[in-house]
């Protein structure tokens, strides 16, 4: 039973059955990519809601030194993507990181990360559809034509809005409202998914709120890809000319208005600013291994891939630097934490028309970022109908288009119905956690093929020893970590209290203590003048210090668990950071062991600790999903299995 789990495909056989068609699965793809293309559909994917939304909020944590973090993502992918290379290189086969785990680990692997593909990827799809609805809304309502007496075109917030933030937004702004906050001073997200809820039509006391544009979206980009690879290259392509220009346009512009005082400090909030915003730069760069779901589509994908995946990597990283080089210097980072930056910054210099054209690009780069993750997501469900762990259906190439037909209208549903209703944090979250761990995987794929003789690579990584590099980095680290970083690193590992921030604090108490805390802020004021008749409780402790904020929560009278996190509450979101520390001791002791290479290490550690950031929650979302996955392999997968029909 153990060893039918961990059963291995050979590269032979999988490179048999690409040449003979796979037989009764019908015809084959079209094969009409080249480098161009490649690089086109990794900018495509890879430019969107980084250099349109999240390099904001990224900036605004960490000043100008965020650029240091779009630098280090680089590298982590770069890693990823010279694994992917190398494998794509030796099974130039649809299936990405799932083909490859399995070849080097056998079938449950393999199973395990298809499953955790199909969640980046419908997750992705999810995220990518909800952000362009924002965006798109955000153009409708900014639509001036006077002579048509048109002055915005502005949809109901209950049809642009997901149920989960409405709701959430709804509870926060009522508990803002009881703690003394006006309903004027609730910020923009908590106001208008507040509104959501109240006006949207009730049907039996439930409220109807839906993401319509999102499916919309959705449904045309299925279509398309539905339609065929030649389609979704030129659309992609033509999207991809007009992104470009329009950042180049921003550089070009921008430049001029760069106030180098703004880069001053020029990391205001340390390393823990820059690291701040590692999930949301590092979904920025997640589309990369799309590319390889095309292999069978390729011209020449030994040589290819590899290219196109280092060409769009390089290409996006500098324009992501200078983009945000370019923000941070025309206003001041505290001023970026806006969910669209780009054209929040030529606002705040008066250049109205640049901010419009970017509204515009912005609706055309998450088109084509969708494009790009919907297009892949079927190939990874065909090359598992394949193998026989999914129903035949998946598999089916459509007689006139060339695409699979039926895996891609059944993504189109399972990305479409939960994008009306899913919490957009949530969903990006999970889609992160699920590419790093087949990143991680890859990685480690590779060097378990390292040494493996009589294996055909027409790309191979250059080999460096690790053994010199990784065992004494990590020694240097916690030597470091225990000394000059040594208060953190006590607070980590003795798990000591951590005091709650002041919105968590606030909206926590019930009336009573509410009713306590405003008498201890007007006894703290005696004597200021001050004469506030309903205090904003939230707003007032924001203001203190922080050694100010620390001595007012310890002398309320509240109790200790709303003001402290700490014991399990606390510890259990250390947990994924302590399995880090132990991974990477292992892996320094298989470095010195196997002489293992450099590269697909580095890859390995740097993706692994990004997962660690993402908290206890995401790993929890995502030990669920496998779960799943698992009662799906066991029914169906386990016992349709290809490979072990025919031992």
């Amino acid at each position: 039973m153990f060893e039918k789990l961990f059963r291995k495909k050979s590269i032979a056989k999988i490179l048999h059955d690409a040449e003979t068609g796979y037989g009764d699965h019908g015809s084959s793809l079209h094969k009409t990519l080249g480098v161009r293309d490649l690089t086109a559909f990794g900018i495509a994917a890879i430019i969107g809601a980084g250099i349109f939304s999240t390099i904001g909020k990224a900036s605004a944590d960490g000043g100008p030194a965020v650029i240091f973090l779009f630098i280090f993502t680089a590298l982590a992918c770069s890693f990823a993507a010279f694994a992917y290379a190398e494998f794509a290189s030796m099974v130039p086969v649809s299936g990405s990181a799932y083909t490859y785990s399995y070849v080097a680990f056998g079938e449950l692997v393999a199973w395990i990360i298809g499953w955790s593909l199909i969640m980046e990827y419908a997750i992705g799809n999810i995220t990518v559809a909800i952000s362009w609805s924002d965006y798109f809304t955000g153009l409708l309502s900014s639509i001036n034509i006077p002579a048509l007496g048109i002055n915005g075109i502005h949809l109901p917030d209950w049809m642009t809005m997901d149920y989960l933030t409405a709701y959430s937004g709804h509870e926060q702004a009522t508990a803002l409202l009881k703690a003394g906050k006006s309903f004027a001073n609730l910020d923009d997200v908590t106001r208008i998914s507040n509104n959501a809820w109240m006006t949207a039509p009730q049907i039996g006391g439930f409220h109807f709120v839906a993401d319509l544009p999102a499916l919309g979206i959705i449904i045309f980009i299925t279509a398309l890809v539905y339609r065929g690879m030649k389609e979704s290259k030129n659309a992609s392509n033509a999207m991809v000319v007009v992104k470009l220009a329009v950042i180049l346009l921003v550089l070009a512009v921008g430049v001029f208005y760069v106030d180098t005082r703004n880069w001053n400090p020029f990391a205001p909030n340390g390393v823990s600013g820059v690291l701040r915003g590692v999930s949301a730069v590092f979904f920025a760069y997640i589309g990369f291994d799309a590319i390889s779901t095309t292999a069978e589509e390729c011209k020449n994908p030994q040589k290819d891939l590899p290219r196109g995946m280092m060409w769009a990597i390089i290409i996006c990283t500098l324009l992501y630097v200078a983009i945000a080089l370019v923000l941070t210097g025309i206003v001041n980072y505290k001023l970026l934490a806006v969910g669209d930056p780009l054209a929040f910054v030529f606002d705040q210099i008066d250049l109205k028309l640049m901010s419009g054209i970017i509204a515009v690009s912005a609706v055309f780069a998450m088109a084509s970022v969708l494009l790009v993750f919907q297009m892949g997501q079927p190939r990874i469900w065909m090359s598992m109908s394949r193998d026989g762990l999914l129903p035949k259906a998946f598999s089916k190439i459509h007689p006139k288009y060339h695409t699979p037909s039926f895996a891609t209208i059944v993504v189109g549903f399972v990305v479409a119905v939960p994008s009306l209703f899913m919490n957009l944090t949530i969903v990006t979250d999970l889609c992160s956690i699920g590419t790093l761990f087949a990143f991680v995987l890859v990685c480690a794929g590779v060097l378990v093929l390292q040494d493996k003789p009589n294996i055909n690579r027409k790309f191979k990584i250059p080999y460096v020893n690790a053994k010199y590099v990784v065992p004494p980095a990590f020694l240097i680290f916690i030597l470091f970590a225990f000394t000059a970083n040594r208060p953190v690193a006590k607070s980590f590992v003795l798990n000591q209290p951590r005091i709650q921030d002041p919105v968590s604090f606030v909206t926590s108490l019930s009336n009573s203590e509410l009713t306590a805390v405003e008498r201890q802020i007007r006894n703290d004021e005696q004597g200021n003048g001050f004469v506030e008749k309903n205090i904003d409780k939230e707003a007032y402790l924001n203001k203190l210090t922080p050694v100010e904020y620390k001595s007012f929560v310890d002398r309320a009278t509240v109790d200790r668990e709303k003001k402290y996190e700490h014991g399990w509450s606390l510890f259990k979101h250390k947990i994924p950071m302590w399995i880090f520390f132990m991974i990477c001791v292992s892996i320094s002791y298989f470095c010195i062991k196997k002489n293992l290479s450099l590269i697909p290490v580095l890859g390995l550690i740097s993706c692994l600790y990004m997962m660690c950031e993402l908290g206890i929650s995401n790993w929890m979302g995502f030990g669920i999903w496998l779960v799943i996955g698992l009662v799906v392999y066991f029914l169906y997968g386990f016992k349709h299995s290809k490979l072990g029909l025919s031992a």
